[in-house]
């Protein structure tokens, strides 16, 4: 079957489409994605501008040419937190269904955060243990551990690379005080949910997922994207703390010029960085293994078993 999935996240529209079949792994056939910075464009009233809407719409209508010339059978379409969070999020959902008919469903921080340790166990599999999987997003932080296919616990904090780069890296680069007044704030929150995390007991294995973590793995030398799915990536808190203080002394432009590292990227990878240096620093983690697969594979993965079950 070949499946569509539409995601709507902070950065990044992207429509993916697999070929899907109950007890085998989805094969990425086509993709189709726009950088449309859906989080940039809330009004100090925390609502989504109408130019923002505009674009989701007129994207979302692409997507379902693409679909249909691609021979989709199945579509799914979900947002996360930039929908979720808008003031108007309502309203901007209710307007691209009445334009397109595509029905896009908010997830929930928590559910984000039980679909990514979905994927990330059907990835490295039931030797793996006990897992802690973290996830940075354009919006949100996700945080799940257990040693089932559904996590004991399953948190999401709003601290994803590109709300915090809004907030509070306002310089380019950014000053010394505004870096640690982020670091501080960053540990202050993470330190909350401690508890809550280590209730899962102690993992067997540490698994980071995301393009944040992917880039920050690739510039402290993990292997290329080109080489592959299987590659082995990993990231070593060691890495992630020298590049905090690195990322810091960079402009975007010379962020940009760093290997994984996109255009459209190169704003938030300071915040990324701080994110997970606390993340790992507070968790007592010294390496994350990189899974190529996360959100979106955790809902094409969900939707084989719904269909499996009859």
């Amino acid at each position: 079957m070949r499946l569509g999935v539409i995601d709507v996240g902070s950065n990044t529209i992207h429509l993916l489409v697999v070929d899907a079949h109950v007890g085998a792994h989805p094969l990425p056939g086509s993709s189709h994605k726009i950088e449309l910075r859906l989080a940039e464009q809330v009004d100090k009233h925390g609502a989504i501008g109408r130019a923002g809407a505009d674009s989701l719409v007129a994207f979302t209508r692409e997507c379902l040419t693409f679909a249909e010339d691609q021979g989709v059978e199945d579509l799914l379409a979900f947002a996360t937190s930039a929908i979720r969070d808008a003031r108007n999020g309502d309203a901007v959902l209710a307007r691209v269904l009445e334009e397109t008919g595509v029905e896009l469903q908010v997830l929930s921080g928590e559910d984000e955060s039980r679909l990514t340790f979905l994927a990330v166990r059907r990835w490295f599999g039931w030797s793996s243990g006990r897992l802690l999987v973290m996830d940075i997003g354009g919006g949100s932080l996700e945080l799940a551990a257990g040693i089932d296919e559904v996590p004991d616990v399953a948190l999401s904090l709003p601290l994803g690379a590109g709300r915090l780069t809004r907030g509070a890296l306002v310089d380019d680069p950014p000053t010394s005080a505004q870096v640690k007044a982020l670091r501080k704030q960053v540990r202050a929150d993470i330190a909350r949910v401690l508890r809550a995390v280590n209730k899962a007991g102690a993992p067997d294995r540490y698994v980071g997922t995301s393009k944040t973590l992917r880039s920050l793995a690739r510039i402290a030398g993990a292997a290329r994207s080109a080489d592959g799915p299987y590659a082995v990536r990993t990231l070593a808190r060691s890495d992630v703390t020298t590049l905090v203080w690195r990322l810091a002394e960079m402009t975007v432009a010379e962020r940009s010029k760093l290997s994984g590292v996109s255009a459209e990227r190169a704003p938030q990878m300071l915040a990324g960085a701080i994110v997970a240096d606390a993340a790992m620093d507070l968790l007592g983690i010294e390496q994350l293994d990189i899974c190529p697969w996360a959100l979106r594979e955790g809902v094409i993965l969900r939707r084989l078993d719904w269909i499996s079950a009859g």
